[in-house]
């Protein structure tokens, strides 16, 4: 049976989903969808993009990039080893234009942009990228971004989360770089129904695959609902409706007391994962003085750095049989089809 807290105690970097989910569902309230309606077609997406059925596809996935000059460097000693997949970078903050120079400069390499709509530690803080006037509902009262999703949702309406992520993805091209792949920071596009409309139409206009999962499967469905998603018959239509590639599931690599502990976890999460394709984040940061004054998290984010390069954990995957890929193979692959 599903544990809630086994699920939160594996996946620490989730919990930000679970409040904004309570705060959608008070709000909205939550339709059923049955499994007759879920079930439909029981090959993955990593069957449907010509890997062998029974496999284990992963995407390792860098988050935060461009947050800070230790974020970058990082997920660019990571990618640069070809020790993890991919990446996504953050518009609002202020190493994002080297973290895309950089990107510019190394093509073989997926980067994308993590759409940021929140701001949320204590000192280190941006606000829009589009005209403050023009978006006030995701400006705090010290005229940064709200520091929590449900701040977002009560605050911001969908006009003006457009706009902002326009520009975001605007600012991004007019530099130069196509971004690989589009996904969301704490997961704020999918705190509101008509956020993650907005995000998948984006996602399509542009062309910029988008993070997402598919729900067809029904334990994953049951698993997410269970776990506090707001997961309503409108995002399953929307989902259902989406015409770029999906993930079979998502998760992030979890906490630990120690680094052995850690990488325990990690292991036991890899060990879980069903045949298909899966998206599993973390936000790697080199341990550094500025670094620990933006968050409290930054010793697990040092170990998330370590945890890819251990000799050990190389070996694991070896052993394991998992296959790895990229937004720009999906892409190729989803093309091919």
């Amino acid at each position: 049976m599903f544990s809630i807290c086994g699920f939160l105690n594996k996946n620490p970097g989730i919990k930000i989903f679970i409040l904004l989910a309570i705060f959608a569902l008070k709000s909205c309230g939550q339709a059923e969808v049955s499994d007759s309606e879920s079930a439909e077609g029981s090959v993955t997406w990593a069957e449907k993009l010509g890997f062998p059925s029974d496999t284990r596809v992963l995407i390792f996935h860098a988050d935060d990039m461009g947050m800070a000059d230790e974020a970058n460097e990082a997920t660019i000693y990571l990618l640069e080893n070809g020790l993890i997949q991919s990446a996504a970078a953050m518009a609002p903050c202020p190493s994002y234009e080297d973290a895309i120079n950089w990107a510019i400069e190394n093509p073989q390499y997926d980067v994308g942009i993590h759409l940021t709509l929140t701001s949320e530690w204590r000192t280190h803080r941006w606000g829009p990228v589009s005209d403050t006037a023009e978006v006030r509902g995701l400006v705090d009262p010290d005229g940064y971004m709200w520091r929590s999703v449900p701040q977002v949702v009560m605050n911001a309406s969908p006009e003006e989360v457009e706009t902002e992520l326009r520009a975001q993805i605007d600012k991004t091209l007019a530099m130069g770089y196509r971004p690989d792949h589009m996904d969301t920071h704490m997961g704020t596009l999918y705190g509101s129904n008509d956020f993650t409309e907005i995000y998948l139409r984006l996602a399509e206009e542009y062309r910029i695959p988008a993070m997402v999962i598919d729900f067809s499967d029904p334990e994953v469905l049951d698993e997410f609902r269970n776990a506090g998603y707001p997961v309503n018959e409108r995002l399953i239509d929307m989902l259902d409706s989406y015409s770029l590639p999906k993930l079979d599931y998502f998760s992030s690599v979890p906490g630990g007391e120690s680094y052995e502990d850690m990488r325990s976890n990690f292991f036991e999460l890899v060990r879980s994962l069903k045949p298909g394709l899966t998206e599993i984040i973390f936000h790697p940061q080199f341990e550094s003085e500025f670094g620990k004054t933006i968050t409290n998290s930054w010793q697990q984010r040092a170990w998330e750095v370590d945890l890819f390069g251990d000799p050990e954990v190389r070996q694991f995957f070896e052993d394991e049989g998992l296959i790895f890929t990229n937004w720009k193979d999906i892409m190729e692959r989803f093309d091919a089809m």
